[in-house]
């Protein structure tokens, strides 16, 4: 049994979540339910960065104390678990749980060889939490957040990446820690091969406004968020923990072999392609095995951000109360392609789900059902040879499986979920083809049996392979679809329409 380990970035908590943080979680969600579905050991781990300067900059601006204010915004990203139908398994909070400082401290030791402390003068983007060189920036400004970053004066702790430039390229180059899609390795060897310069591990503890975990030994510094926040992936499994017991979750999904899949947006690449394996070298540590690297969620061609978030906004949670679960995940494993942005809007959401789920998918399961009814009792006939013109639904059903764990393996939802919704596509296709009910009234027994029982066998597919995609309509379509006593229980909405 394979151990499979899946972590999501944490989001900083200077705002409430938005769509483009619903997207990480329910791709992860994805993996591990099929995973847990072919039989791996699987750990799901989310959580939520809050030693940042940014949030106590955003406390600041809201009035309010630093600790409610992370702890309140926290609180909305962990309650996106049960808005999603999310399975994770643990949920980190950099300020509240502790495992999380005596891992960082063991952490930093671990890297003592390659700390030191100097002046530094640097050009700093709070939104990014980075400094930047000239060259990085476009026309003066952060290419992430478009704002002029600050000229900061200060003495730091450093960690030398620059002598990790060999070993990376190394690592990446063979496959042994592989970024997916082919487009970011590149971009991450390209970054390696122009060269790595140290960065900033600290900053002044005044400067934090005292928020943060302090060096050890140097209580006037506190570590830098990313150096702090990347070690959440380790600690979350007791590292730097003494006992035994809680050194055991860390062997079994980290040290040991194993997949460990990091999830991300691109616009943290650098750190967690480059400082982050850098980190584990430098502590002794195995790295990632695959890295998978999205892109954006865009309002009107522009990133969404929280920073520039509109009162009007929905929150994903308020998304899914409002249409449901299985609308705003099949949104985003749907649309959103496996290179590229995709633009969200309320409209595109509403019409994928009546499309594909209600007048497709939902509407299948309705008809078939009711037609077992109507015309066999409630009993599906008896398994009978694939009639004329079902080949093709008959391939489909066959193939999806495989379909579905090759686009996995590759990270391409919107592939894995058209394996899916291709039976759906084909069984209604085979209905208007076949038209049961005029075979009913032919009394074409054998022909309609055969047609029925093909058309049951598509339900029942389309429903263990959404249930990774959908887990509650899955389990919706599977009650359906299972005879009880004999017969399938009567026909009722597996989803409704959204649009009024």
């Amino acid at each position: 049994m394979t151990a499979t380990y899946i972590t999501t970035t944490l989001p900083y908590v200077n705002a409430r979540p938005h769509i483009g943080h619903a997207l990480e979680l329910v791709q992860a969600d994805v993996l591990a339910r099929y995973h847990r579905g072919r039989g791996d050991a699987v750990r799901f781990q989310a959580g939520t960065d809050d030693n940042s300067l940014k949030n106590v900059l955003a406390a600041e601006a809201a009035g309010v104390g630093v600790r409610e204010f992370v702890d309140r915004n926290a609180e909305a990203f962990a309650a996106l678990g049960g808005a999603l139908s999310l399975t994770v398994d643990d949920f980190i909070r950099t300020s509240r749980d502790r495992r999380h400082r005596p891992g960082v401290e063991a952490f930093w030791r671990a890297c003592a060889g390659d700390l030191y402390r100097q002046r530094y003068v640097g050009l700093y983007c709070t939104g990014c939490e980075q400094f930047y060189t000239p060259a990085e920036l476009l026309q003066g400004r952060c290419p992430e957040h478009g704002t002029e970053p600050e000229q900061v004066s200060e003495e730091n702790w450093f960690f030398r990446l620059s002598r990790y430039a060999t070993p990376l390229r190394e690592a990446i180059s063979t496959g042994r820690l592989r970024i997916e899609p082919a487009g970011r390795r590149h971009e991450v060897l390209a970054l390696i091969d122009g060269g790595l310069a140290d960065f900033s591990v600290s900053r002044p503890a005044e400067r934090a406004g005292g928020w943060g975990i302090p060096v050890p030994g140097d209580p006037g510094q506190v570590i830098y968020v990313w150096f702090d926040a990347l070690c959440n992936y380790v600690t979350a499994l007791g590292y730097g923990q003494r006992d035994e017991a809680h050194d055991e979750p860390y062997q079994r999904w980290w040290a040991d072999q194993g997949n460990r899949i990091q999830l991300l947006g691109k616009g943290v690449l650098r750190f967690h392609a480059v400082y982050w394996p850098a980190m584990l070298l430098a502590s002794g540590q195995p790295l990632p095995t695959v890295i998978f690297v999205h892109d954006y969620l865009t309002e009107g061609g522009r990133k969404i951000s929280k920073s520039a978030a509109g009162a009007d906004r929905p929150e994903p949670a308020a998304l899914a109360a409002e249409y449901g679960a299985d609308a705003v995940r099949w949104w985003l494993l749907r649309e959103v392609p496996r290179v590229g942005d995709a633009d969200f809007t309320v409209e595109r959401l509403i019409a994928r789900a009546d499309d594909e789920l209600a007048n497709g998918l939902g509407n299948l399961v309705n008809r078939v059902v009711a037609m077992v009814h109507r015309y066999r009792d409630g009993q599906i006939p008896s398994p009978a040879p694939v009639p004329p013109g079902g080949e093709d639904l008959d391939a489909a059903i066959r193939l999806a499986g495989d379909q579905v764990g090759t686009a996995l393996a590759d990270f391409d939802f919107r592939q894995a979920t058209a394996a899916v919704w291709a039976i759906a596509d084909e069984a209604n296709r085979f209905i208007n083809r076949t038209r049961p009910w005029d075979l009913a009234r032919a009394d074409s027994g054998g022909r309609l049996d055969a047609v029925l029982y093909l058309l049951a066998r598509a339900c029942s597919a389309a429903g263990r392979e959404l249930a990774p995609f959908l887990p509650d309509a899955a389990a919706r379509i599977t009650r359906q679809c299972t005879p009880r006593d004999g017969r399938l229980p009567a026909p009722s909405p597996v989803f409704r329409r959204l649009a009024r």
